[in-house]
């Protein structure tokens, strides 16, 4: 009997232990979740951001990205401001309330600039690619996937960071243990100081055959403020 209880014993780490899950394994099941016919890498489509912050009106986007051509368009009104931004290559433009020739102290205030520019690239096209961004260069992928209780729900934490050519910032990522839809990420640029935010993503939206967050919404990490909430929509 003792042996045969040593071997179940046995039986059932071994089999604990082949359910583990790494971390590639991981982001591949969340992003076939989330991009089940592998669009992303052809994505050409237009969408909608509408920002909601405490004690400020909402800024409202129309975004359009096109990855084979390596095009970036962003139109964002808040009040009676419009800004545009635009990059083609390695190509951009700007504008504001239809301006495409502002004076030095609008582009200062309104940072109008190409740098502004590639940086707006560079964010939506980040956040709304998701996780199918996370298998880009220079991101690495811990392969110890952690098992979290965070907000009182359990996940499966995906951690990430990046060669020094990309970024400094830790990202951590939670995905729903049964359908790896992805629900929450984090960023750190210090973790020893618990800077940075977490994001808390909630429904969604089909884009392009892409199951993308329909709402975002935004905390600080060391103290749980809440910033804003992000609602995606295709139509204006």
């Amino acid at each position: 009997m003792k042996n045969l209880a040593t071997f179940f014993l046995l039986l059932v780490s071994i089999t604990l232990f082949s359910q583990e899950i790494t971390g590639d394994e991981l982001l591949e099941k969340a992003i076939n979740f989330h991009d089940p016919n592998g669009n992303w890498s052809t994505f050409s489509g237009e969408f909608f951001v509408t920002m909601e912050t405490p004690k400020r009106s909402p800024r409202k986007s129309r975004i359009r990205i096109n990855l084979p051509e390596q095009y970036f368009f962003l139109k964002a009104v808040r009040d009676t401001i419009v800004t545009e931004y635009a990059v083609h290559k390695t190509d951009c433009s700007f504008a504001i309330n239809g301006n495409t020739n502002p004076s030095e102290a609008q582009k200062k205030k309104y940072s109008l600039n190409c740098e502004r520019a590639k940086f707006m690239k560079n964010y939506y096209t980040y956040l709304y690619g998701l996780p199918m961004k996370l298998k880009d260069n220079g991101t690495i992928i811990d392969q110890k996937v952690v098992k979290k209780t965070f907000k009182g729900k359990d996940y499966l934490v995906l951690k990430a960071t990046y060669s020094k050519e990309v970024g400094k910032d830790t990202w951590y990522f939670y995905f729903d243990p049964e359908t790896y839809a992805m629900q929450v990420y984090q960023f750190f640029k210090d973790e020893t100081k618990n800077d940075g935010e977490y994001i808390l993503l909630s429904n969604l939206e089909t884009v392009n055959n892409i199951k993308m967050p329909k709402a975002r919404a935004w905390y600080f990490n060391k103290d749980n403020t809440y910033l804003g909430t992000d609602f995606l929509s295709i139509k204006n």
